[in-house]
């Protein structure tokens, strides 16, 4: 195993204030990997759940984390401390509607209005 350099402590905050975590993460690992670990955690009571690793976007200081980076790359080292619990929080992407099979049968057809007030 590599030293303890080589490995960072994170818990992930999601939106209602719980958290996944903490857990030691290898700082090679990618920031898509990382997702994937976190929607395999994702609590079962939750409402929401991310499917998909581009449902799930991870912060941290307010950098959004890329999907091809590694959390070594992603870190942001300014007020980190060895030892030191990174919080990194957890926003999901929206649930979109597909178009064809999820359309809603209750909502009214839009209709294209054109209207002009002349003062």
């Amino acid at each position: 195993m590599a030293g303890d350099e080589d490995w960072v402590e994170i818990k992930f905050r999601l939106a209602d204030g719980t958290d996944i975590g903490p857990s030691k993460f290898d700082q090679s690992m990618t920031v898509s990997s990382l997702k994937e670990k976190i929607i395999s955690q994702w609590p079962k009571d939750k409402e929401n759940t991310p499917k998909t690793v581009n449902d799930v976007k991870l912060i941290n200081a307010g950098k959004i984390l890329e999907n091809n980076r590694t959390l070594a790359e992603s870190r942001l080292p300014v007020g980190e401390l060895p030892g030191m619990i990174i919080t990194m929080h957890v926003v999901l992407r929206p649930p979109s509607l597909d178009k064809k099979s999820e359309k809603l049968q209750n909502d009214p057809p839009i209709k294209n209005r054109c209207m002009c007030t002349i003062l």
